[in-house]
């Protein structure tokens, strides 16, 4: 009798609304607590909000960006000269387009692998155009807190020289002060192996303990519902890759073999997103999960 007093009393109890419960039953409950607290998260996250966003290789002029203001929350904007042009347009731009309430998705022109010789090489030309990164945001009059994404154009598995520019570009311009992210291809690219390698998941895997914010490029439809812009916009996580920050889900002009099935396009392959212009600016579209994906705004 004494012995099972003690084992009574020994016995750990829980209680749940006051009442007092033995430990299988309370184990019953926290599941079933835990259960519905992460279903719950899980019906929260699914409502999160996605926020609309533009980007392009040119300027579009600031009347017809007051214009894209009512379909837009934040725009590309580089830092040097884009891809394939001899001057940047948006430079000494930042404030006017501030003034309009946009965020921004800032952005940096990569090299490409033909002009990277050897690791060696690849490494001192990150290292020397992360500093021009950080001379031309601070020109800009970017916070240091803000995101600076890479434009990483080629897909598929990186190159060891691909590798150390990259790696050695973010060290570079982390160590500046700023944050860094990547744009790149969120794509299953087929090697000659067979193997099918995405530009986002290669880079994330080897990236050690970098914090990358990552911005891909998914133009193929499905996932993407093509150059179409409505209430419904898309998750980031929806173009394929669970990480993203941001997805890029229509290019100008449609890419030939990838988005050839992508509805909303105009004959000429370009995407103008519907009538939110008359004045025929073609248009890359983009979904994030914040209205200032490069945090230029908020620390």
């Amino acid at each position: 009798m004494a012995s099972q007093i003690l084992l009574r009393r020994r016995e750990p109890w829980f209680t749940l609304a006051g009442k007092p419960l033995r430990p299988v039953q309370a184990a019953t409950r926290i599941s079933l607590l835990f259960l519905a607290t992460f279903a719950l998260a899980q019906s929260d996250s699914l409502k999160s909000p996605s926020f609309l966003g533009f980007d392009r290789n040119e300027y579009p002029g600031d009347e017809n960006l007051r214009q894209l203001r009512n379909a837009f929350a934040y725009t590309g904007y580089w830092l040097n000269n884009p891809p394939g042009a001899n001057a940047n347009t948006w430079a000494g731009k930042r404030a006017t387009i501030e003034s309009m309430g946009f965020g921004f998705l800032v952005l940096f022109n990569g090299r490409v692998y033909a002009e990277l010789r050897d690791s060696s090489h690849a490494a001192a030309l990150g290292q020397a155009d992360a500093q021009q990164a950080i001379e031309a945001a601070q020109h800009e009059g970017f916070p240091s807190h803000s995101i600076i994404f890479l434009d990483q154009e080629e897909g598929g598995r990186l190159l060891p020289e691909q590798k150390a520019y990259l790696f050695a570009w973010i060290d570079g311009v982390s160590g500046g002060g700023f944050r860094t992210g990547v744009y790149c291809s969120g794509m299953a690219a087929a090697e000659a192996s067979g193997q099918k390698i995405v530009t986002a998941k290669d880079i994330q895997q080897n990236a050690g303990n970098r914090k990358i914010a990552y911005w891909i490029s998914n133009d193929a439809c499905p996932p993407s519902p093509g150059c179409s812009i409505s209430k419904a916009v898309p998750a980031p996580a929806s173009g394929g890759i669970a990480f993203a920050d941001v997805w890029q889900f229509a290019q100008s002009p449609k890419r030939k073999g990838v988005a050839s099935s992508c509805p909303g396009y105009d004959s000429d392959k370009n995407c103008y997103a519907g009538t939110v212009l008359s004045g025929g600016i073609h248009l890359d579209l983009n979904t994030a999960t914040t209205p200032d994906p490069s945090r230029v705004r908020t620390r």
